[in-house]
């Protein structure tokens, strides 16, 4: 919302329906709703947090340090359909996690 454009490789992984809002409505609508300013910023502060936790993981070296990771920010592995996403936000291939998944007794 605060550049003038930009490229996003956005990928639906469900079915969505997806709808824009002009942005110069929407910054019109912070200004003037301070309770929607509040929520949008504590919006980006989460994806900020996200971003920076993301980050942190792909510097670490091995699988089983991302994949640690992950599932400490996230609280546990999603079921086996997926797994594909989560080896794509560490950074690895899936055959790797699958690999690390089954070396912890995962399925």
């Amino acid at each position: 919302m605060y550049a003038a454009q930009y490229h996003c490789d956005c990928i639906c992984v469900e079915p969505a329906e997806v709808f824009s809002i002009p942005r110069k409505r929407v910054k019109d609508r912070l200004h003037r709703t301070p309770e929607l300013y509040e929520h949008w910023a504590a919006y980006l502060a989460v994806e900020l947090q996200n971003a920076r936790h993301r980050s942190e993981l792909l510097v670490r070296k091995t699988v089983a340090e991302r994949l640690s990771g992950w599932i400490d920010w996230n609280g546990a592995l999603p079921p086996k359909g997926g797994w594909k996403y989560v080896a794509q936000e560490i950074g690895v291939t899936p055959e790797a996690l699958y690999r690390e998944i089954k070396k912890r007794g995962g399925k």
